[in-house]
């Protein structure tokens, strides 16, 4: 009977790894893990955009101030307080949501690419910077342009004039379908947070 070898470990193959590395190989590698620094443009552009958005939604609220502060005077032409008001702010309220979306983008880009964010660590608000995958990332800005998606129906609502029955029945459907997506969203994130 032949005596039974012990079986080979991880690192007995690691430092008995005779394969030769090339120079080319190397700098080829050095190269390629270089070029993660790529994803600096679209973490830029995406703060940038962010920081458009967020500017475009104040001053849509600020000229919503000075317009009913120019009709409240007299000034100027008389506004809508339900219509107009409402879906300047409801339409704010949707560039906000664009913005955040973009900003969250940035944000889990030079975290999956470049470095962790070490001065979220100090932060009470660092677990938006939760993002270990590209997935986790995707989820994340998923739920916000879901959430933009519902305020621009609000918007688009708001502005509908309905004149018949079936248009009322059409938006009574659209309002159930939206309630059930919402809740659906909420439960899928309960189901993956019971089941960590």
């Amino acid at each position: 009977m032949s005596e039974q070898k012990p079986a080979k470990t991880r690192e007995h193959f690691l430092q008995n790894d005779r394969r030769k590395t090339w120079k080319i190989e190397t700098l080829f590698e050095n190269f390629l893990w270089s070029s993660r620094f790529l994803v600096l443009f679209a973490v830029v552009s995406s703060l940038l955009a962010s920081l458009i958005l967020f500017l475009i939604g104040t001053l849509d609220i600020v000229k919503l101030i000075i317009d009913l502060v120019n009709a409240s005077r007299g000034t100027g032409p008389a506004m809508d307080l339900h219509g107009a008001v409402l879906g300047t702010i409801v339409g704010s309220i949707d560039i906000f949501l664009i913005a955040v979306v973009s900003l969250i983008f940035s944000f889990g880009l030079y975290e999956l690419f470049i470095s962790h964010i070490d001065a979220a660590d100090t932060t009470e608000s660092s677990n938006i910077l939760d993002i270990g995958s590209l997935d986790v990332l995707k989820d994340k800005i998923g739920q916000v342009i879901i959430m933009a998606l519902v305020v621009r129906f609000f918007q688009f609502v708001l502005a509908m004039k309905m004149e018949n029955i079936s248009q009322m029945l059409l938006f009574a459907a659209s309002v159930g379908i939206l309630s059930l997506a919402l809740f659906l969203i909420h439960l899928g994130k309960k189901l993956s947070h019971d089941s960590k």
